[in-house]
C-alpha cells in the first residue's frame, strides 16, 4: 500500500507542531491575559538578553512592543503568538478558542462549571457575551481583552 494522500491529491505529511496566532493591538497584554486563561507561561527571553525588555529595547523603534508569545507549561498544547497589527477588530472571528471546562458534564452540573469558569474570566477583563444553553448542552460565548470571541465549553 502506498503513502497516504490528501484531498489534493500530494502525499499527506504528519504535523507535529502548530501555533496559534492573533492579530491585535497590544500583543503582550493579549498574552499576558491567555496566560492566565490556560495556565500558560511566557517563554523565557532570547539568548543574551536578561528580560523580554531587554530584547524589546533592542529592536528598532517601529518593532518594539510588535509581538509576544506564550506556551503551554507542559508542551502539550500550542504556542500562542500575538502580533500588532494596525487595523482595529470589525467583524466576527472566523476562527476562535474553545476553553474546554466542561468536558463530561451535562445539564446543570456542566453549566454551573462553565459559570464559574465565566466567574474567574471575568476580572481578568473577559466579557461575557451569551449563555447558549437547550437544557442539556451548554457553553458561554465570551470576548477577550481586545474583543475576540472564544467560548467557555
Amino acid at each position: 500500500m502506498g503513502p497516504e494522500r490528501s484531498c489534493y491529491g500530494a502525499p499527506m505529511t504528519s504535523v507535529k507542531q502548530f501555533q496559534v496566532t492573533f492579530d491585535c493591538a497590544e500583543p503582550e497584554r493579549v498574552a499576558r491575559f491567555w496566560c492566565e486563561v490556560l495556565g500558560y507561561v511566557v517563554p523565557p527571553p532570547p539568548e543574551g538578553f536578561a528580560t523580554w525588555d531587554d530584547f524589546d529595547r533592542s529592536l528598532p523603534p517601529e518593532r518594539q512592543g510588535s509581538a509576544f508569545a506564550c506556551v503551554d507549561p507542559t508542551g502539550v498544547g500550542p504556542r500562542l503568538f500575538f502580533q500588532r497589527v494596525p487595523e482595529g477588530k470589525v467583524v466576527k472571528n472566523r476562527v476562535h478558542l474553545d476553553v474546554r471546562v466542561g468536558t463530561g458534564l451535562v445539564g446543570e452540573e456542566r453549566l454551573a462549571a462553565l459559570e464559574a469558569e465565566c466567574a474567574r474570566l471575568i476580572p481578568l477583563g473577559a466579557v461575557r457575551v451569551r449563555l447558549l444553553y437547550d437544557g442539556h448542552d451548554s457553553c458561554i460565548v465570551m470576548q477577550d481583552v481586545e474583543g475576540n470571541e472564544f467560548c467557555v465549553d
